[in-house]
């Protein structure tokens, strides 16, 4: 019997796809235990390991990493002389934030709209199917070309950075010829795109003490230094009035040359309210993708239910400062760090606590993987050419593995397009484009084998 052509294969796929991400989906893989309970990653893991041996994968474990998450690992031996691809996703996910702010459950993928939303759908538990569905058409039609290794990550969105110490503990492990990230995705739906440039990371908290105890607003406000208005005050040193990031001594005036993000699409794609001003100068791919960014996701302090009047002794915040390729991480940790701990009004007590860190990545698109993968892309999506774009997130194992591996080529794929609302309430995947990338996939794969012959 004749082999159906790759797309025709993962078309006939994906009613068990979609099974497969519900299932993988609802596990509550928040990694970490203040959300929920660490058994709800280790079940996801286990999940994913019995999906690799399913798929005939051999030496599939668990690895157990340094800041105690769990990694899955799994090698599938292609032909004799085939080159190695690794293939990375993550099963871990960010908390569902508001869940009443859900139009469906979080962790229960539901149809709506031609889209399927659930945390994780997008980020990156379908980056995971995605090389599933791969794998799967490559060995309806013939067999796989190259040996695979799958490496599912367990703690990618704390950032704590227990894949990349693993890795570097034991560096043969994920050694290969090339490797893809499934964890960025398209500039747009039906835009083929890979991603050039990653923005590091750093992340930090920062405590200030003003007094011995809470005081009564009415008998000591206006003399007792209130932490909270410190907190307020010093927050607001790192932003100029128009938004720009304002950390002392890091430069934020880089360009993109690249791909451009008219404002208008930015605008609707970020759901920016009528008359709501963007922040920062530049273009929008400038303030994005070449520039720091800082962002204050967490305040310590009292809610408004229940408030009382009170001058405050103490406030928390926690900042991520976003890191474009061309600067340090370390550096700008140590600059945003030294910024807190000299801006802090009224002589307040600071104490700076680093909670993660990552440094940019820069890809190489000049090497064959590339040109391998342009041919896919434009088999996947017909009429459309391969795009090249940045992302404001950070994927820090990049860097690690570039630094293990600096023969290997690096390319960022995935499903992480606009309209999938990442890290925020009702994220969701586009079945479609899981479809089309993983047809991409599975033609890469084939193509760079047969490149590799030549």
């Amino acid at each position: 019997m004749t082999a159906r052509p790759i797309p025709e294969t993962v078309a006939s796929l994906m009613p068990r796809a979609r099974a497969e991400l519900a299932e993988l989906v609802a596990f509550q893989s928040v990694a970490d235990p203040a959300v929920f309970p660490p058994s709800e990653c280790e079940a996801a893991a286990n999940w994913v390991a019995d999906a690799l041996r399913a798929e005939g994968f051999a030496d599939v474990a668990l690895l157990d990493t340094p800041d105690g998450s769990q990694s899955v690992y799994g090698f599938l031996p292609g032909p004799a002389g085939a080159p190695t691809v690794l293939l990375y996703a993550h099963y871990d996910v960010q908390p569902p934030l508001d869940e009443s702010a859900w139009l469906s459950p979080p962790f229960e993928l539901t149809d709506r709209d031609g889209r399927w939303f659930g945390r994780g759908a997008a980020d990156c538990k379908g980056g995971f199917i995605m090389h599933l569905l791969a794998l799967r058409a490559l060995k309806a039609n013939g067999g796989v070309p190259v040996s695979v290794k799958v490496i599912a990550e367990g703690s990618e969105e704390q950032g704590t950075g227990g894949l990349e110490r693993y890795a570097q503990a034991h560096p043969e492990l994920l050694a290969a010829d090339t490797i893809v990230i499934g964890d960025t995705g398209n500039f747009r739906v039906g835009l083929p795109t890979v991603t050039a440039t990653l923005r590091g990371m750093t992340m930090l908290r920062v405590q200030l003490d003003t007094l011995e105890g809470n005081l009564h607003s009415g008998q000591f406000g206006g003399a007792a230094p209130d932490a909270l208005a410190a907190m307020i005050q010093l927050l607001a040193s790192l932003r100029a009035e128009d938004g720009t990031t304002t950390v002392d001594g890091l430069s934020g005036d880089a360009d993109w040359d690249g791909l451009q993000y008219p404002e208008a699409e930015f605008r609707q794609d970020a759901k920016v309210l009528d008359g709501v001003e963007l922040i920062g100068s530049g273009t929008v791919a400038d303030r994005i993708w070449a520039r720091p960014a800082v962002t204050v996701i967490g305040i310590d302090c009292p809610p408004v239910v229940g408030a009382t009047p009170s001058v405050q002794a103490s406030a928390r915040a926690q900042i991520s400062l976003r890191v474009p390729p061309g600067q340090d991480a370390a550096e700008a940790t140590k600059l945003l760090t030294a910024h807190l701990e000299s801006r802090a009004p009224w002589g307040a007590r600071v104490r700076v606590e680093q909670v993660g860190q990552g440094q940019p990545f820069r890809a190489d698109m000049t090497s064959p993987a590339y040109t391998a993968m342009a041919d896919a892309m434009r088999e996947a999506y017909p009429g459309q050419e391969m795009q090249s774009s940045g992302m404001g997130g950070s994927i820090p194992l990049c860097n690690t593995l570039a630094g293990l591996y600096p023969e290997a080529e690096i390319l960022l794929i995935g499903l992480s397009e606009p309209e999938a609302q990442i890290h925020a309430v009702n994220e969701s995947v586009s079945p479609e484009e899981l479809e089309r990338m993983s047809v991409a996939e599975a033609l890469f794969l084939r193509n760079y084998a047969e490149s590799k012959k030549a």
